[in-house]
């Protein structure tokens, strides 16, 4: 990465589920009490099988834009706070939201997103979050 990370922001990792949203809005909420700013994350990768003839038109990165927009529209019904910067990464969540959260002053996730096992209290990226960031880590339930 050669982008410079600033100390002075929180990183939300957004999926689109609604746990991700609830941290996206607490994020917002310990960011404007503590004059931060708002670094909203959404990473993609490509499947382990992938069919050209299926994917001739599918672009993983502009999918992945598109539900972070979302998901930001929805959490904030349309009106985001000042600052909020809009961040999309290829490769797998918890290594990337772990090398963002270098120099971050926090880190905050939704407690289950898209995938795993249903019923567990934590995921597999809160975890490795959990136990690998560079900043303290939030998870957050719903709201």
């Amino acid at each position: 990465m050669t982008e410079a990370l600033s100390p002075d922001r929180i990183v939300v990792g957004v999926d689109g589920s609604r746990p991700s949203l609830s941290a996206l809005r607490r994020g917002a909420q310990i960011a404007a009490a503590l004059d931060l700013t708002v670094e909203a994350i959404t990473t993609w990768d490509y499947p382990p099988m992938i069919d050209a003839y299926y994917t001739a038109d599918w672009t993983l990165d502009e999918d992945a834009a598109k539900l972070l927009a979302t998901a930001v529209d929805d959490a904030f019904d349309g009106s985001p706070p000042e600052g909020l910067r809009q961040t999309v990464l290829q490769g797998p969540a918890a290594r990337l939201l772990i090398e963002r959260s270098r120099g971050a002053y926090m880190l905050v996730l939704g407690s289950r997103g898209h995938g795993g096992f249903v019923g567990l209290l934590v995921g597999s990226v809160s975890s490795a979050c959990a136990t690998h960031a560079h900043c303290p880590v939030l998870i957050m339930h719903e709201d």
